[in-house]
């Protein structure tokens, strides 16, 4: 059995996982508004990232015998007025969810549960590349955004991403 505010902390990383897709539905909504439809399919990529991180942590709350509440998810509310601004957001919102992993990690290691800190060494590393990833995206974009031709490959290159699930095996 878990820890109370292990199985807390989890159990409300759940729900922040699914805002998370949620948000970057609305990113991608945004650039399929604006044309921008490469970038739009690297945030869909992105929220069924998202949707597989929340749908593990139920797993593993699951298989330690604890209750999953799943909350209301918030309305993601931001308006955009550059197609700077999702990718900035998107790369302070990944900082966030680091911070609540580690917020986890910490509440796991001061019981000594070593299983869940086992389990969340995948979500530190993934959380490494989801910030990388991000702030690539916004050099990227700061370096060719304003060239309407180098935005046109930037969005042809973000097209070709794909979705492949994680292999963290529970």
């Amino acid at each position: 059995m878990l820890d109370t505010k292990v199985a807390e902390l989890l159990n409300v990383q759940v729900n922040k996982e699914f805002y998370s897709a949620y948000l970057y539905l609305d990113f991608s909504n945004y650039y399929t508004e604006q044309g921008l439809n490469g970038f739009a399919n690297w945030y869909k990529v992105q929220a069924q990232e998202e949707r597989d991180h929340a749908m593990l942590f139920m797993q593993y709350l699951q298989n330690n015998g604890c209750k999953v509440t799943l909350e209301a998810i918030d309305k993601p509310d931001q308006t955009f007025a550059s197609f700077a601004e999702p990718l900035k957001a998107g790369y302070q919102h990944e900082q966030y969810v680091t911070g609540l992993i580690h917020t986890i990690y910490d509440a796991a290691n001061s019981v000594k549960d070593f299983r869940t800190m086992q389990f969340l060494d995948w979500f530190v590393k993934e959380q490494g590349e989801e910030e990388t990833n991000a702030d690539d995206l916004v050099k990227k974009f700061n370096l060719f955004g304003s060239d309407a031709r180098a935005l046109y490959m930037l969005d042809s290159e973000l097209a070709e991403r794909s979705y492949s699930a994680p292999s963290l095996t529970l």
